[in-house]
């Protein structure tokens, strides 16, 4: 008999107990919003970093192309490179600006490797790695008929 009663309590328990799904979810869920946004901002700024070193790249192979001496190509690159970082508001802890000027003749091109070493603890509150190397690639044709001092024209 006893043993009945506790199971009579214990269903009866077990059906009051409406509408606690409800307010679970609804303490839980600002908490999951918080996680999905935070977890977005981290990946944008990644993205975003990513994107503005590549259109550094090509910033900086262009300028390299129009330039008229591998020397020259070189100097302007890097510098073309740094300005567009610093104008994107990126800063890298260490900037790797390489120009391959072996193509530097009417017709040839110009490739620039860039690798900039970001800073991105400020995007992780939680911590963990605060660097990330981030590296891109840009070709750029020269002017067919745009004359090259030292080589042909």
């Amino acid at each position: 008999m006893r043993w009945e009663r506790c199971l009579r309590w214990w269903a009866t328990w077990w059906r009051a107990d409406r509408g606690s799904v409800a307010t679970e979810v609804t303490l839980v869920a600002p908490f999951l919003v918080m996680l999905l946004v935070f977890v977005a901002v981290v990946i944008h700024r990644g993205v975003d970093a990513r994107l503005r070193v590549e259109d550094a790249a090509h910033q900086a192979a262009r300028a390299a192309s129009i330039e008229r001496t591998p020397v020259t190509a070189t100097g302007a690159a890097r510098s073309a490179a740094a300005s567009a970082l610093s104008a994107a508001g990126l800063t890298c802890a260490s900037l790797s600006v390489d120009t391959a000027t072996d193509g530097m003749h009417s017709g040839g091109t110009v490739a620039v490797t860039l690798s900039c070493t970001v800073d991105i603890s400020q995007a992780l509150i939680l911590g963990g790695i605060s660097q990330k190397r981030l590296s891109a690639n840009a070709i750029e044709p020269i002017d067919r008929w745009r004359g090259l001092s030292g080589g042909g024209s």
